[in-house]
């Protein structure tokens, strides 16, 4: 079967993004680091390393190779989170160093794009009722960090 993994391309401190992005999520791991040997042609011995690393049960590469493009909101990492306990560590942890920006969407550090959102707001949203995912959708889009509460009133108002 053919695999697919997501690619990241770090300008520096790679390592430590991987580290603290697989400390975040239960059933993340890191998986190998490596330093292109000196005879590249990407530049001197050690400027560029590569790594292999999961984040929950997502295969990730990524590569420390100096400025090419910034990430951008073109990719972004999506966590389902249970309860709102969840949701607010990971919003606390990810935005530190970073920005955080409306609807569940916020830049770590490193300037990657996270979406943390409730695995409840997709239940809401798929609910058959029309008006109650409209009410959802307008609290939703007046939110920054998802607020599971309030996503409940609005469904239920």
């Amino acid at each position: 079967m053919t695999k697919v993994t997501q690619h990241l391309w770090f300008e520096k401190d790679m390592e430590a993004a991987l580290r603290f992005y697989t400390s975040l999520i239960p059933g993340s791991s890191m998986g190998w680091i490596s330093a292109i040997p000196a005879d590249n042609p990407s530049g001197p011995a050690g400027s560029v390393k590569i790594a292999a690393f999961t984040i929950g049960d997502q295969r990730y590469m990524a590569i420390e190779a100096g400025p090419l493009d910034p990430f951008n909101h073109s990719f972004s990492i999506m966590v389902e989170c249970d309860d709102q306990a969840e949701i607010d560590r990971l919003w606390d942890a990810l935005k530190e160093g970073g920005s955080v920006e409306h609807c569940g969407w916020l830049r770590d550090r490193w300037g990657l794009s996270w979406q943390i959102t409730p695995k409840r707001l997709r239940e809401l949203m798929m609910d058959p009722d029309r008006e109650r995912t409209k009410r959802v959708a307008e609290a939703l889009l007046k939110m920054v960090k998802f607020d599971i509460a309030a996503l409940e009133a609005a469904a239920n108002r």
